[in-house]
């Protein structure tokens, strides 16, 4: 594993690289509250050792890359457009994506907004915009797991909890809507050390709140181009699993694998069979990506 700095606009991101140079490119995108080398930990080394050249970003706002102030520079386009230039800056002009929570959702953008850049894109325990969108105004369920979206819009407040008693409630969400075991207290450990950098937690609600105040127009009939697989843990404490067929619907050409005992947090979880799933989706032809939906 290689560390490196990328300059985008001003805005210097953290990335990890490995594998070899000539390899086919791979990005992965991590979510609240990781980090690059933690989401992917169970990822990064076992698809650079079968030839692929796997990129991981720290997305900006969190851990050592840059904190911009303003919720502004947190909307969804700007972070897509942070990933177009990392990998430019790497010489690859095309890629895969593979995302989870939030990175999911800058997936999910780069697949739909760029997809002559998107070679494939996987997706991880996020539903597409237009699914989350509607679930919320009609499924009353959804709107209250998705409580803190509204929380974390307050000024102050949210970053006030996330930071008391070092972290403790990031800590403990994490243990809870988890598989037991799937975090031990060394990761706990090594992710707090992450939220500790001067304005990380403001700058990782910030998401959330340019997802509120900069939202993405959204054509419910404007299909994803791209191949797309969707990987869903139907233990997930934030996510119906509801919104997983419709997100898969909304592609072209898709497909669906179901873990019925993982939850949110499932690359963690199930590696191997993340892993798998991922690679046979890689080595696919797109007609045989869109005979598995």
């Amino acid at each position: 594993m290689q560390e490196r700095w990328v300059d985008v606009d001003g805005v210097r991101l953290r990335i990890v690289v490995a594998g070899p140079e000539s390899g086919e490119p791979v990005v992965f995108l991590h979510g609240f509250p990781e980090t690059a080398e933690m989401s992917w930990r169970y990822q990064l080394e076992w698809f650079a050792g079968r030839g692929y050249r796997v990129v991981a970003i720290d997305q900006r706002g969190y851990s050592l890359s840059d904190k911009p102030e303003g919720v502004s520079a947190y909307r969804l386009t700007r972070l897509a457009e942070d990933v177009v230039a990392v990998m430019q800056s790497l010489g690859h002009s095309v890629f895969t994506v593979v995302g989870h929570d939030w990175g999911a959702g800058v997936a999910w953008q780069l697949a739909d907004q760029h997809a002559d850049r998107v070679k494939r894109a996987v997706i991880l325990n996020v539903p597409h915009g237009v699914v989350f969108k509607r679930t919320l105004m009609r499924r009353p369920r959804q709107l209250l797991r998705s409580w803190y979206i509204v929380f974390f819009q307050l000024p102050v407040l949210p970053e006030w909890l996330l930071a008391r008693d070092d972290c403790a409630w990031l800590r403990n969400t994490m243990r809870r809507t988890a598989r037991p075991g799937t975090f031990s207290d060394d990761d706990l450990e090594r992710y707090a050390a992450a939220w500790r950098q001067p304005g990380a937690l403001r700058a990782m609600i910030n998401w959330y709140r340019g997802f509120v105040r900069h939202p993405v127009p959204l054509d419910p009939a404007r299909k994803i181009r791209v191949p797309v697989l969707v990987i869903w843990g139907e233990q997930d404490r934030f996510l119906l699993k509801d919104m997983a067929e419709p997100s898969v619907a909304m592609c072209e050409q898709g497909r669906l694998l179901r873990l019925p005992s993982a939850s949110h947090w499932v690359q963690h979880e199930e590696p191997e069979r993340v892993n798998a799933a991922i690679e046979a989706f890689l080595q696919a032809t797109p007609a045989a990506a869109a005979a598995g939906r």
